[in-house]
């Protein structure tokens, strides 16, 4: 098997384009090798915790033009994909320490792929706050992990430090945007990568002798 570490936010769409491309190469090729991790990189780390107004946010970011721009282009690509997408439904730019932190304690439980799925559905598709701790409870809990737990850790300082060191240490590696992907340790696919690169991807890593895959 062949570790596929990710470094996403739920807040960036095109980490739910690039997610939604690599699980139609998974379903063409469900023998695939990868062993996947999702790993903690905040997209706006200075952001406040309470969040901000998603507008104000994207003017910040992009002047209206461009942000206006990156909407349309963002829309068209999920058209074509066939990919579930309401950015309009997304009024608030939430702080996602916490969603980093959920993930995190999913990956203890092997349930980070239902939870990324959910905390991108809650956020692009359902517009919802997903720095709430009552929503990522929820999701928690239909994630099959400890709702109640999820809760009493959230409203603790549990695991900030490590998800921060951790944050820090990716960006020592030189990753600096999402979303990223590292093989096997070694090689860096940077950006939401059409389907067909990952399939061809799969294939080389499928028919490889066991030694060129190896770390």
């Amino acid at each position: 098997m062949i570790p596929l570490d990710i470094f996403a936010d739920p807040v960036c769409p095109w980490c739910l384009i690039g997610k939604a491309r690599l699980d139609n190469a998974l379903a063409a090729r469900p023998a695939h090798p990868f062993v996947i991790s999702w790993q903690p990189f905040q997209l706006n780390p200075t952001m406040p915790l309470e969040g901000m107004s998603r507008a104000d946010y994207l003017q910040a970011k992009f002047g209206q033009d461009g942000a206006v721009k990156m909407h349309v282009q963002l829309l068209e690509i999920a058209q074509a994909e066939g990919i579930d997408f309401h950015p309009e439904r997304v009024t608030h730019q939430p702080n996602t320490r916490d969603a980093h932190r959920l993930l995190y304690w999913a990956g203890i439980e092997h349930a980070q792929g239902a939870v990324m799925d959910a905390l991108l559905s809650a956020h692009w598709r359902e517009g919802r706050d997903i720095s709430d701790a009552a929503t990522l409870s929820e999701i928690a809990r239909a994630a099959r992990m400890d709702g109640d737990l999820t809760a009493r850790l959230l409203a603790s300082d549990a695991d900030i430090d490590t998800l921060a060191t951790k944050e820090t240490h990716a960006r020592q590696r030189g990753i600096t945007a999402v979303p990223t992907f590292i093989v096997a340790e070694r090689h860096v696919v940077s950006g939401a990568q059409p389907t067909d690169l990952w399939i061809k991807v799969i294939d080389e890593l499928s028919s490889a002798p066991p030694e060129a895959t190896q770390h």
